[in-house]
């Protein structure tokens, strides 16, 4: 952990506190916090920043949802349909990342794209529309193949949630004449709490570095640029590894915030949980 993990992140804090640009490593100077407050300052990270915090909490929301709801599924679909179910609902998060983001983008794109043929009795569709061609329908098929392609990560979490709950409580719940709705609210959410917590926390750490679907559908175009792909714009494209080491270490320290702000949120004892305390 301490190689594949930790010197990354050291290497990547002590390039940030240099000026240097990768095609001229002569002049290369140190620059302490320098970098930072470029970032800091300038609209462009905060734009990313914004577009990034936008498609994170969409997405994690519609998943939470879908996924709990075929999470619900597969936990009481017969014991001979539930291997099928859950091959059926995995389809989406086996394929490749990339793989998909060109799906979608091939399938949305005005020239070789089949949705504005098939959709264009729709209002606002037709075979010109150019949903990449702006902000909010390029955001949009951004948003939906995340859903699309992650959703099952987050049910199978869930899924492991729901079967830890007793089944003596919920029997207990119906004896004493509790409806489907007071049963979810106050015997199956509570008992699944750190399962929740967990796929919440790792979707959303996994939404925040987005940066796959944006390269393929937009490069960074129509003010789509994440705070990932900003890395990757001055780290690569423009070689300026001072500047985008520094934007690395904040998406880091973004990451960590995220996390200790579920953990205190959510309140769960993770040991305990397991079962160790």
């Amino acid at each position: 952990m301490l190689l594949v993990t930790a010197y990354p992140i050291a290497q990547a804090f002590y390039e940030s506190l240099f000026k240097y640009r990768l095609t001229d490593p002569d002049a290369r100077e140190f620059n302490g916090l320098g970098n930072y407050a470029v970032i800091l300052t300038d609209g462009v990270w905060w734009q990313a920043v914004a577009v990034t915090v936008l498609i994170t909490v969409i997405t994690v929301a519609v998943e939470a949802v879908l996924g709990f709801a075929l999470a619900l599924v597969m936990h009481r679909a017969l014991s001979v349909l539930r291997p099928v179910l859950r091959t059926a609902i995995l389809v989406p998060y086996a394929i490749i990342t990339v793989v998909s983001a060109f799906a979608w983008l091939y399938a949305f794109d005005i020239n070789t794209g089949f949705v504005n043929q098939w959709f264009s009795w729709l209002p606002g569709i037709s075979e010109d529309t150019n949903t990449f061609g702006s902000f909010g329908p390029s955001v949009t098929v951004i948003i939906l193949s995340e859903i699309w392609k992650t959703t099952p990560f987050i049910s199978l979490l869930l899924l492991a949630g729901l079967a830890q709950v007793p089944e003596d409580l919920q029997e207990a719940a119906k004896v004493d004449g509790a409806t489907w709705w007071q049963r979810m609210y106050k015997v199956t959410i509570p008992n699944m709490k750190a399962a929740i917590m967990v796929a919440l926390l790792f979707r959303t750490l996994d939404a925040f570095r987005l940066f796959d679907n944006v390269f393929i559908m937009t490069q960074g175009a129509n003010n789509t640029e994440v705070v990932s792909f900003l890395a990757y714009r001055q780290t690569i494209s423009r070689l300026e590894i001072g500047l985008g080491s520094a934007v690395s270490v904040l998406l880091f320290l973004s990451v960590v915030l995220i996390s200790v702000v579920f953990i205190k949120l959510f309140k769960v004892n993770l040991a305990s949980a397991r079962g160790e305390g």
